[in-house]
């Protein structure tokens, strides 16, 4: 997949100086999920890693919880109206026990980077279908110094972003602040489902002890996401949505908003940021 970034003609206007040049944009394309040959969702990405995006977002709708489960993944040949191959569109095959949710047109998800399930029902439903309870796994602890280094190491990774300007990124760490893996994307909700989705793969579901960092705000998606693969930390590096904090706090999420420097909030679950540390360090 070549198709990261394009270019388009721009008009710059520099102190009043006016000319014309090639510009690096971002290149954003729509991706229909099907599932066994059947339409399930499409979401607008930045094309690279489709599969582990598919992959992912079926962790986040409880479909998939590891690699048995997934058979194959496969660009759909004659996708558009003349025959050829627009590589937008993919097909996730399951193994035969993996059982299917009911794919009605009501059920249908269209995703962008703003949306996602909203109310009760939607929290219980995250509660009733994660597969692995975040507040049985064993204790994830960081310092908060820690935590405040990672978003440098996460802008530094950002390849896409440094030509473009127009990239969300999510990121992996360990609890020593290793950088696991970085994904980028239009949508930050692609990113994490790229991550979760390359999880998968590698069969390393549950994420039980690792970091997910987030570029921009922490939306109820994002913590669903989070929940769905079983990682116990979240932390962004602008505010979270009530919502999300909500299921945070029903679930066992740590959820960190609002990390920049050294300064940082965090909404719940307290008991793995090493609080008293920070104190004396205050």
């Amino acid at each position: 997949m070549g198709r990261v970034t394009e270019r388009r003609k721009v008009i710059r206007i520099r102190d009043g100086a006016v000319s014309s040049r090639p510009d690096t944009l971002v290149a954003e394309e729509p991706l229909e999920i099907r599932l066994n040959g059947k339409p399930l969702a499409i979401t607008m990405r930045t094309p690279g890693d489709d599969f582990a995006l598919a992959a992912g977002f079926l962790v986040s709708e409880g479909v998939l919880a590891n690699a048995y489960d997934l058979q194959n993944i496969v660009y759909c040949a004659g996708a558009t109206v003349d025959g050829s191959n627009s590589y937008n569109v993919v097909d996730v095959r399951t193994s035969p026990d993996v059982v299917m949710p009911d794919i009605t047109l009501e059920r249908n998800v269209y995703t962008t980077s703003s949306c996602g399930l909203c109310g009760k029902a939607s929290l219980d439903a995250v509660r009733t279908t994660a597969r692995w309870p975040i507040a049985d796994t064993p204790r994830v602890r960081v310092e908060p110094a820690l935590l405040a280094s990672l978003p440098d190491r996460l802008r530094a990774a950002q390849r896409v972003f440094d030509r473009t300007g127009g990239l969300h990124a999510a990121a992996l760490f360990s609890e020593e602040g290793e950088l696991l893996d970085i994904r980028e994307d239009v949508g930050r909700h692609n990113a994490v489902d790229k991550l979760v989705g390359r999880a998968l793969q590698n069969g390393d579901l549950p994420l039980s002890r690792v970091i997910l960092l987030v570029s921009g705000r922490a939306s109820f998606e994002l913590a669903q996401k989070a929940v769905m693969a079983g990682i116990p930390l979240l932390a962004a590096v602008s505010a979270p949505s009530s919502l999300a904090v909500d299921l945070a706090a029903e679930t066992g999420l740590t959820l960190v908003g609002f990390l920049r420097g050294s300064n940082m909030n965090v909404y719940a679950g307290e008991d793995r940021v090493a609080l008293r540390a920070a104190a004396a360090q205050g």
